[in-house]
């Protein structure tokens, strides 16, 4: 069955949603200031302290030999042509320009402890940008950011004043430091709704692959599971055990993610290897890599008895593994993706069943990626704009005040708390299906809660409980 895109309905879920989202904005969400006052000074002296240990090493010494007076620690194209051009390091990430990349994650993947102080150093300074775009928009105690719907390619929402989106969530420290700095209302505490896995759900509605669809539907399958046992040659895999817990973690951000976003088996090989593994980028000895206790040893001790001895023999498995998940696994899935692509070469175009078109130039990572993300990001949206428009018929004390990634935070009176997360969870497991008729499989949510009084960081699980 296929569905229409009824350009109206895209209208009215743009304009209700700037709305809902205007109104989050005027809410506004509480920020310590004091607390931003004394992280950012303390960051301020852990640069200092940083700066001062690097310029001690060996490596800056050969960085101000090359460049002399203008050495600048924080330039990547000084980084870029002392690493590529001088030291002769192969590149493991590539820009758009074809240059070797500078960012911290190609400094990770180079595995060379010499540049671990670079990445230090940076990931303080991203701390430091962040908190202080928090602390200079904030008046009065109050930061009202702006909720964007019309400067994404891809129909996804923005945020700016601060750049409220972009907080850090995968490095742990650095999420805590920035969020630590976010509180409720006096007297309220913060409720995040995070939906689950929703850009795979909206995917499927789109090719509908029946591996995938009974990976959702089926409770008992796990898919980065079982990606990890094939790429790691464990059958024996269990969540249970702390070293198979993190494989199963980089084959899902590692592997399967990647690939379901255009990347392929030579950059995710050595994703995996080099950032998830610590794994050197050559013939591998016992000893090497993270630690694999459950085996009495480490992770190459546990690939060499699998019979991968090198990364050359990892990239070659990896080829293979890539070719059966495309072509075996997700066969109807990989089908769509060229039919699709090979459409909107005819065309020019495609349309989102979410009521919008997508037109211009883009390449094929793009054009197959666009329809699942802006169609993830309008259910997101349209769930906002019904918990706005619930909570102000029925006078609710709490109020949305911002959206973030695939998730709402909610002020939450603890009063209210109990009927906040039933009609949350009602509007985006049921109402949700009922709206959009092409969603072919469950929506799921997660919901994590802070404390009353108590900043962001501190969230954990919370449950309904019947």
């Amino acid at each position: 069955m296929e569905f229409k895109a009824n350009k109206l309905d895209g209208y009215q879920l743009l304009h209700q949603g700037a709305l809902a989202l205007a109104r989050a904005s005027r809410h506004g969400i509480r920020i310590d200031e004091k607390y931003c006052v004394k992280t950012l000074a303390k960051i301020d002296r852990q640069i200092r302290d940083a700066e001062i240990t690097f310029k001690q090493t060996k490596f800056y010494k050969h960085w101000q030999h090359v460049f002399g007076s203008k050495t600048n620690i924080h330039s990547h194209p000084q980084l870029s042509q002392l690493l590529y051009k001088i030291r002769k390091f192969e590149p493991l990430k590539i820009t758009k320009t074809g240059a070797g990349a500078t960012d911290s994650e190609a400094l990770l993947l180079l595995n060379e402890p010499e540049l671990d102080p670079i990445v230090h150093l940076r990931k303080l300074k991203m701390q430091k940008d962040h908190l202080a775009g928090i602390s200079r928009e904030t008046i009065n105690g109050i930061m009202h950011p702006s909720f964007l719907l019309h400067t994404a390619r891809t129909y996804r929402g923005s945020a700016q004043a601060p750049s409220f989106q972009n907080i850090p969530i995968r490095d742990e420290e650095s999420m805590n430091i920035c969020r630590g700095a976010i509180f409720p209302t006096f007297g309220f505490q913060l409720l995040e709704i995070d939906f689950s896995g929703i850009e795979v759900r909206t995917g499927v509605c789109y090719h509908k692959d029946p591996n995938m669809i009974n990976y959702i539907m089926d409770p008992t399958t796990d898919m980065h599971r079982d990606q990890a046992q094939q790429i790691f040659k464990i059958l024996d895999f269990n969540k249970k055990y702390s070293e198979h817990y993190y494989l199963r973690q980089a084959a899902k951000n590692g592997f399967v993610f990647p690939e379901f976003y255009g990347d392929y088996y030579v950059a995710c090989a050595k994703n995996l290897a080099c950032r998830w593994g610590k794994l050197p980028q050559s013939k591998w000895k016992s000893g090497q890599g993270v630690e694999f206790p459950n085996v009495g040893g480490h992770l190459s001790d546990w690939l060499i008895s699998q019979g991968i001895k090198s990364y050359a023999q990892f990239e070659q498995h990896l080829k293979e593994v890539e070719e059966d998940f495309w072509y075996r696994r997700f066969r109807v899935y990989q089908r769509w993706k060229d039919q699709w692509w090979a459409e909107y070469q005819q065309k020019g175009y495609f349309d989102l069943y979410t009521g919008f078109r997508c037109s211009g130039l883009m390449g094929k990572n793009d054009a197959v990626n666009y329809p699942v993300q802006g169609s993830a990001f309008h259910c997101l949206l349209w769930c906002f704009i019904q918990i706005d428009r619930i909570a102000r018929e029925e006078r609710w004390k709490s109020r949305l005040i911002g959206q973030i990634h695939d998730s709402m935070i909610i002020d939450t009176h603890p009063k209210e708390l109990k009927h906040v997360a039933e009609t949350v969870h009602y509007v985006t497991t049921k109402a949700l299906l009922k709206h959009w008729k092409w969603i072919i499989v469950p929506m799921d949510t997660g919901m994590e809660l802070c404390d009353v009084d108590k900043p962001w960081s501190t969230k954990k699980e919370y449950k309904l409980v019947a």
